[in-house]
């Protein structure tokens, strides 16, 4: 079940620009910054840099490389995207206008599951309460394997006799 996109005042370009806008110096917003951020916000879904690329190249749009990852970088410090460490690969996600949310990834088909619990936001809280730990945010990441994947390894076996 994908999660409600939340309202927010303004769309990630304006918020992109303004964020640029406001560095010291201002910084420009390029063309290809600009696509980019119209390609990544057309749709919700997970991604890392290579398949960012792939799914450029595929549309025939002529982004670099140095600039992907620049831009990505700024994206995540807008706050606009979420950088999330799986294992040795880095997944974005989109942070502006979703719901604080965790994640669950199937380790065979990598498929990354959206979801949130009340549960989990307290404790991570008490936690850091608990320890004096000023709390800036947190990346949750459950690793395991998806229904369809632990069906169709269950079938295998089966008929592995």
């Amino acid at each position: 079940m994908p999660l409600p996109a939340v309202a927010v005042s303004q769309t990630p370009e304006q918020r992109f620009r303004e964020y640029l806008a406001s560095r010291s110096p201002p910084q420009r917003y390029t063309d290809q910054q600009r696509e980019l951020v119209a390609h990544i916000f057309a749709r919700h879904t997970h991604f890392d840099t290579d398949e960012l690329l792939a799914d450029l190249r595929a549309g025939k749009k002529r982004v670099s490389r140095a600039t992907v990852y620049r831009t990505l970088g700024k994206l995540v410090d807008a706050g606009l995207l979420r950088r999330i460490e799986i294992g040795a690969r880095t997944v974005y996600d989109h942070d502006y206008g979703y719901p604080w949310h965790e994640h669950l990834v199937c380790a065979v088909c990598k498929s990354m599951t959206e979801f949130t619990h009340e549960g989990i936001a307290e404790a991570v809280k008490a936690v850091a309460a608990a320890h004096g730990f000023h709390l800036d945010g947190y990346d949750l990441v459950a690793n395991g394997t998806c229904s369809k994947c632990a069906a169709e390894t269950a079938a295998k076996r089966r008929y592995v006799m």
